[in-house]
């Protein structure tokens, strides 16, 4: 049920929050309520002390040795310039060259297919002269 009561601390707090921003004066006895349930939860969460402290490091000795270190000067990149009006025309030389060639192989496909399915409508043709009858 730990999380109720976080809850309704934090409802709590925002409501002694709204009331300070408002303008209201706060209702006293809501107010201890808070600050007592704070105490009751600080008391209960609060990590057990060790035996021996750790000392601090020296954060601004540390951090300027970072920034020292990790900057370095940039260097300028060297890109290969060519001529772009050179390169657009071979790319567009060599896309309608493979359009072209696209384009061929399906007119050849067509052609194929039309002239075996026209052989084969001769040759039925050829083998039964007479048409069957349609209609009636």
């Amino acid at each position: 049920m730990k999380w109720m009561r976080e809850r309704d601390l934090l409802i709590a707090q925002t409501m002694a929050f709204v009331q300070s921003v408002t303008g209201k004066k706060p209702d006293l006895t809501a107010n201890i309520d808070v600050v007592a349930s704070f105490e009751a939860v600080a008391l209960v969460d609060a990590p057990q002390p060790t035996a021996v402290a750790a000392p601090m490091p020296d954060i601004e000795a540390m951090l300027a040795e970072t920034i020292v270190t990790k900057i370095e000067p940039r260097k300028p990149a060297t890109i290969a310039r060519s001529e772009p009006k050179v390169d657009f025309q071979s790319e567009i030389r060599a896309r309608v060259a493979n359009f072209r060639a696209h384009q061929e192989r399906f007119n050849r496909e067509r052609e194929a297919y039309c002239s075996a399915t026209m052989a084969k409508v001769h040759a039925s043709l050829r083998e039964d002269p007479v048409p069957p009858r349609l209609g009636k």
